[in-house]
């Protein structure tokens, strides 16, 4: 989307706009002929509202490419994932509330666990709870020191974290130590460019991972290494406000979907306990004087990564019966959809379209149903999740004619 045309054209009105998001919606058949996560859920609501809205698969980056969710979410929001390419280390910075400077070195962090030979038997060191994961951090902030940069290691939820490097001549053109898979021994850190900068950045990373295995050794029967990914330093996002005049709010639980709200200009809202508190958020902030409220539900990729078709689609059904509460609110535009597809049968991110549903006085419904199938034939078809908020912003009425 040309967010130039976005700005010349948007328009300040009265309408509301909610963007719910389902981490990771998108699924597949676990057997062939089978239903999706979305489809094997039990949806009265969100089948009804279907039945009166506009049906489609978005793509979030290109034909057969699995996004991460920076990507993912950057789609959504408008802005095109391959020119605005924004670290994952930076969106968890950022959505922890460290205050990350313009020559900062972000990256994310993984707990893990390493066996014997050396090799990772577990990505998220089995997803160990914020209580342990903290005291970790803090044993690799009082013990960690690396020549010529400031480390800081913030815990961001579970098993996740970041750390920042604070120096002089940094570079993100740095490749990722998680190897995506167990069975396989960590990566080296290597630079993507021949520049001194990334050269030397690599070598502080490489040396941050070897401290922290030192450190780790012993202190936790599951997180004895650190996975990095997402090498980052803070781009310049033009935001909601500039490009589609909204004031914007975000209700989120992980920190880094917040740092990701936080670059694109939205106030972040306390959410409550749990996609029921998050709601009740919404509900509590409607008349506060925001047009446009993006709300982030992770859950659904927590199941889908850990290969549970049922929960994910439990939580789907969760998500419906909390719908009632967020059309009680009648938002003059609401859109359902994923920032990818996490489906359960291949336990991580694919390239598979996303299913996306958009209500509104406006619509053109086709199906009677939410579900993948159903989206491939609706009436917006596959379509780039970059046009999401051209949608959004048409049906609020908030963009003027474009020429004479």
């Amino acid at each position: 989307m040309d967010l130039d045309l976005m700005r010349e054209l948007s328009v300040r009105t009265d309408s509301r706009i909610v963007l719910l998001v389902l981490d990771g919606l998108g699924g597949l058949p676990v057997e062939p002929g089978g239903k999706t996560e979305l489809e094997a859920a039990e949806t009265p609501n969100l089948d009804s509202l279907a039945a009166a809205s506009d049906l489609g698969l978005s793509r979030p980056v290109a034909a057969g490419v699995s996004p991460g969710s920076g990507p993912g979410h950057l789609a959504l929001f408008g802005y095109d994932p391959l020119r605005y390419r924004v670290g994952r280390g930076v969106l968890s910075a950022l959505g922890v509330g460290f205050e990350l400077g313009r020559n900062d070195l972000a990256a994310r962090i993984n707990f893990a666990t390493r066996d014997g030979s050396g090799k990772i038997s577990d990505r998220r060191a089995g997803r160990i709870p914020s209580g342990e994961a903290s005291k970790l951090v803090d044993a690799l902030n009082e013990e960690v020191r690396l020549e010529g940069v400031q480390t800081f290691v913030v815990h961001e939820k579970e098993h996740r974290a970041v750390v920042i490097f604070r120096g002089e001549g940094l570079s993100d053109a740095l490749t990722d130590t998680d190897p995506q898979r167990t069975g396989l021994e960590p990566l080296p850190v290597e630079p993507t460019d021949g520049s001194a900068e990334a050269k030397r950045s690599a070598a502080l990373a490489n040396a941050f991972v070897e401290e922290a295995n030192r450190v780790l050794e012993g202190r936790h029967p599951k997180a004895n290494t650190v996975l990095l990914r997402g090498f980052g330093m803070h781009p310049a996002l033009p935001s909601f406000e500039e490009v589609y005049g909204l004031r914007a709010a975000a209700i989120a639980a992980y920190p880094m979907y917040k740092g990701l709200a936080r670059l694109a200009g939205m106030e972040l809202l306390e959410e409550g306990e749990g996609i029921e508190g998050e709601i009740e958020t919404l509900r509590e902030s409607w008349e506060r004087g925001y047009d446009f409220f993006f709300i982030h539900v992770k859950p659904t990729d927590a199941a889908g990564e850990d290969g549970d078709f049922g929960r994910k689609a439990r939580i789907i059904e969760e998500v419906d019966g909390l719908l009632p509460r967020i059309l009680e609110l009648e938002p003059d535009v609401l859109a359902v959809t994923g920032d990818h597809a996490t489906p359960a049968k291949l336990k991580s991110h694919s390239w598979h379209g996303v299913p996306f549903l958009l209500h509104s006085p406006y619509t053109l419904p086709t199906a009677r149903s939410f579900g993948e199938r159903s989206c491939a034939g609706g009436s917006l078809g596959v379509f780039p999740a970059q046009e999401i908020m051209g949608y959004l912003m048409g049906h609020a009425l908030k963009l003027n004619r474009y020429g004479a």
